[in-house]
């Protein structure tokens, strides 16, 4: 474990001098062999993680069985994607409604108490996903 940790550190410490001393050099080449580097730094690092972490799952496995109470750590990762992915999806509902209520209230003042509600509709996806996770808090 700790030699796939040398080595993947090392590959990270060799991309980030080569562009150092590429953006030096020359600047439009360098852009070009830096993009290059990044390229060869992903091919070796990513494979060089992902077997770090397969040679971990019998150990994490095992410390995993010796816990009394490993439902309950589901339980805490469902509470917590039920409130992250609410989360997500009230922003993007409230950022796309929010600019076009913007720009329907700047053409007529009017309607801002209709635009305010279609806004308030996206904020209460938020809501259902923390009542979700609180409800699944409740029964750990």
């Amino acid at each position: 474990m700790m030699i796939l940790l040398v080595v993947t550190f090392c590959v990270v410490i060799g991309t980030i001098t080569y562009g150092v001393v590429q953006k030096g050099r020359d600047e439009i080449n360098g852009k070009q062999k830096i993009r290059k580097a990044l390229k060869v730094n992903l091919s070796i690092f990513i494979p060089v993680i992902t077997a770090a972490l397969v040679m971990n799952i019998p150990s994490i496995a095992h410390a995993a069985e010796a816990t009394s109470q490993g439902a309950s750590g589901l339980g805490y990762l469902a509470a917590g994607l039920s409130t992250g992915l609410a989360t997500i999806g009230a922003g993007y509902a409230v950022g796309a409604v929010g600019s076009s209520a913007l720009g329907a209230v700047s053409e007529d003042p009017k309607i801002l108490g209709k635009t305010l509600i279609y806004v308030g509709l996206g904020e209460g996806i938020a809501i259902y996903g923390l009542i979700i996770s609180i409800m699944i808090l409740s029964r750990i």
